[in-house]
């Protein structure tokens, strides 16, 4: 092959290439939201051992509330993109809210404050590979926390 061909048909391929390395962080292998569901997506960065990390997703909306503890209720279900077998994550529906019964001091008004869905499925490996991408409903915000584990570990004694 003449010297001229080969930087030709490089050239050519640079743009697939690129293309192709993004090919992971693209939302095409995951379905549309369903009516009423609104796709949320966000991306961890790489680290050197991500076995000793995990991603807590929180998924919760902004609300008026008192001095009370508030929640809404709901489970988050791991789901995998069919085809492709990339994870995803969806809340069907949160029940909600709901707070403690306190008494709050006399004269204390409300403030905004981003109220969590407590259920199950919100912590989940860590991947920096693949985006985490999660349907909830609409009105609700993602929001996420990294949890690294520490060097130290404890010792088990026979009993």
């Amino acid at each position: 092959m003449k010297p001229f061909l080969k930087i030709a048909l490089f050239g050519t391929m640079l743009p697939f290439a690129a293309v192709a390395g993004d090919a992971l962080y693209d939302t095409t292998p995951y379905p549309a939201p369903a009516v009423g569901q609104t796709r949320m997506v966000f991306r961890v960065p790489a680290v050197e051992v991500e076995d000793d990390r995990k991603v807590e997703i929180l998924v919760g909306k902004t609300i008026p509330v008192d001095c009370n503890q508030h929640w809404f209720g709901g489970n988050l279900q791991r789901r995998v993109a069919e085809g492709w077998g990339y994870p995803y994550y969806v809340l069907e529906k949160a029940g909600g809210p709901a707070g403690t019964q306190m008494a709050c001091p006399p004269g204390e008004g409300k403030t905004p404050a981003f109220v969590r869905v407590r259920g199950n499925g919100y912590l989940q490996r860590y991947n920096s590979k693949l985006p985490v991408v999660v349907y909830v409903p609409e009105g609700f915000e993602v929001r996420y926390r990294i949890w690294e584990a520490g060097q130290e570990t404890g010792e088990a004694a026979p009993e």
